[in-house]
C-alpha cells in the first residue's frame, strides 16, 4: 500500500472505494491536523497511531499539503463520511455486526436507530456511554470488554476523541479477539445521531469545514483550532525546508 508521510504520520494513500474493499481487518485512524499536532508531543499516542493497519487522510487541508509536497493523495475521508460509507457497502452482509462505543448519555442509541432505519437492518448491535475518566478506571474498562464481547459485535466504532480513542484501542484489543474491526473516528456518532450538522458543500470544498465548526462550537474548539493547531504549520515548514526531525525517532 502506497503512503507518504506528513511529520512524523504515516497517510497511507488510498481512495474511499479502496478502502472499503480493503477494511476487514484491523485498526482505521484518520489522522487530522490536530492529532498530527499531537503527534509531536505524546509519544505513547504517537507509538499506537503509528501502527494502525489504515491511516487515511481525514482532512482536505491535509489533502492540500500533500499536494504542496508533490505527493498528492487520493483524497480526504473524513471519518464521519466514511462511517456511513461503510454501514451501506455492508447493508447486505448479515455477518457485520456494529457496537458504538463513545458520545454522551442517549446519543449511540439515537445513532444505531437512525443507522439501522437507513441501512435497513440491525447493523448497529449495540452502544455505550462510558463515564468520564472511564479510561483510568479498570473496572469499568473490563466492564465495557464484558459488554463488547456479549454484543456479537465484531466491528468496534470508539469515538471518543484522541488521543484517547487510539490509546484505548491498542491496550485492550488483544482482550477483544471477536473484534475484526476497530476503528478510531471521533465524533462520528454525534454526527450519525444528528447532533452535529456536516459543514455545507461550500465550507467542505474550499476545506474549511474546520471554520465551520468552530463556528457552531467556538467555546470547545477555538483555542484547538487558533492556538494549538497552528504548530502544525510551523513544523511543516520546516518540513519543506528539509529541517524537520521526528522528536521520537529512535
Amino acid at each position: 500500500m502506497e503512503s507518504i508521510k506528513i511529520l512524523n504520520v504515516r497517510v497511507d494513500n488510498l481512495s474511499a472505494k479502496e478502502l472499503l474493499k480493503m477494511l476487514d481487518k484491523g485498526v482505521l485512524v484518520t489522522p487530522n491536523i490536530d492529532d498530527i499536532v499531537k503527534h509531536q508531543h505524546d509519544g505513547d499516542f504517537h507509538e499506537c497511531a503509528s501502527r494502525a493497519d489504515f491511516s487515511v487522510c481525514d482532512s482536505r487541508v491535509l489533502l492540500m499539503m500533500s499536494r504542496i509536497l508533490r505527493k498528492p493523495l487520493k483524497e480526504a475521508i473524513p471519518g464521519s463520511s466514511f462511517f456511513p460509507m461503510y454501514c451501506d457497502y455492508h447493508a447486505q452482509d448479515e455477518n457485520i455486526k456494529i457496537f458504538l462505543l463513545g458520545a454522551k448519555e442517549g446519543v449511540g442509541d439515537k445513532a444505531k436507530e437512525r443507522i439501522n432505519a437507513r441501512v435497513g437492518r440491525e447493523i448497529i448491535v449495540g452502544t455505550y456511554s462510558p463515564p468520564f475518566g472511564f479510561e483510568n478506571d479498570e473496572q469499568e474498562c473490563d466492564r465495557i470488554i464484558d459488554i463488547l464481547k456479549s454484543s456479537g459485535a465484531n466491528v468496534l466504532l470508539v469515538g471518543l476523541g484522541n488521543p484517547k480513542q487510539t490509546k484505548w484501542i491498542y491496550k485492550y484489543k488483544d482482550r477483544l479477539p471477536s473484534i475484526d474491526v476497530f476503528m478510531a473516528l471521533g465524533a462520528t456518532i454525534d454526527f450519525e445521531a444528528g447532533n452535529i450538522k456536516r459543514a455545507p458543500a461550500i465550507f467542505q470544498k474550499l476545506a474549511l469545514e474546520w471554520l465551520y465548526r468552530c463556528m457552531k462550537e467556538p467555546r470547545r474548539l477555538l483555542k484547538r483550532y487558533f492556538v494549538d493547531d497552528m504548530r502544525f504549520f510551523y513544523y511543516f515548514a520546516k518540513q519543506l525546508l528539509g529541517i524537520y526531525k521526528d522528536p521520537f525517532r529512535k
